[in-house]
């Protein structure tokens, strides 16, 4: 098998494993979405209420666009929610409001990770923007002559592979440590009781698998292409 498409088999596989998880998500997010939270908050205002206890005066809760949208943005100081959260009254509404505003939180606490995190995005957004091509020449062009292009171009793919599963391992926390404020918070706060609890948790765990799933792919690939270089020298 080539370079080339033992990259694409490997692909192929965490596609899948990706697709199944994306999907497992999104039948919590339409199942918890139906179950109503006894505190009767909409999402906007769990995120406010959530934002206004921890002293957090500088972030605006806003709309946004499309399913599963939801996000914080640190460069404008904004929590935007997707319209099925800012305006739901459920357990996953809350649950998710919440998490983006655990991202709040980091910020304002200058939480270690995320700012690590915002510092190396635009080295990932060139890394990433690469990759596609760079693999391309490299397994497949080239081939994996090391005494010719093929071998620069594999280390150069090698090292974009590099900072963008640091990414992906580095978001692995950043996303949990927002889920663990959000569940810690709505508890706390009688926002979610009993079952919703559970039901909120439930719902961010399958959230994170999304960030897990996409961190092993990654890893996977980058350690497939050291195992490529490595096997070409002998």
């Amino acid at each position: 098998m080539s370079g080339y498409m033992g990259y694409m088999v490997i692909a192929g596989i965490f596609t899948l494993i990706g697709w199944v998880v994306s999907n497992r998500l999104k039948s919590k997010f339409n199942e918890y979405s139906k179950v109503p939270i006894s505190s009767g908050l909409s999402g906007k205002e769990v995120a406010e209420r959530m934002l206004n206890y921890y002293g957090i005066s500088d972030v605006v809760v806003k709309p946004a666009q499309g399913f599963l949208s939801d996000h914080y943005n640190p460069m404008d100081r904004t929590v935007n929610l997707s319209p099925e959260v800012f305006q739901g009254r459920s357990v996953m509404s809350a649950a998710v409001a919440a998490h983006e505003c655990g991202h709040a939180v980091q910020h304002a606490t200058a939480y270690s990770m995320l700012k690590f995190r915002s510092a190396v995005v635009p080295l990932v957004k060139v890394a990433s923007g690469m990759q596609s091509y760079l693999l391309m020449f490299a397994l497949g062009g080239f081939g994996l002559n090391m005494n010719g292009v093929g071998g620069t171009l594999l280390i150069i793919t090698i090292i974009a592979f590099a900072v963008t599963t640091l990414f992906s391992l580095v978001t692995l926390p950043v996303e949990f440590d927002a889920s663990r404020r959000a569940l810690v918070w709505l508890d706390q706060n009688q926002i979610t009781v009993g079952e919703e609890q559970e039901k909120a948790k439930d719902g961010l765990k399958w959230a994170a698998m999304t960030y897990v799933s996409a961190a092993l792919a990654s890893l996977v690939t980058l350690l497939y292409l050291i195992m490529q270089f490595m096997g070409s020298r002998d």
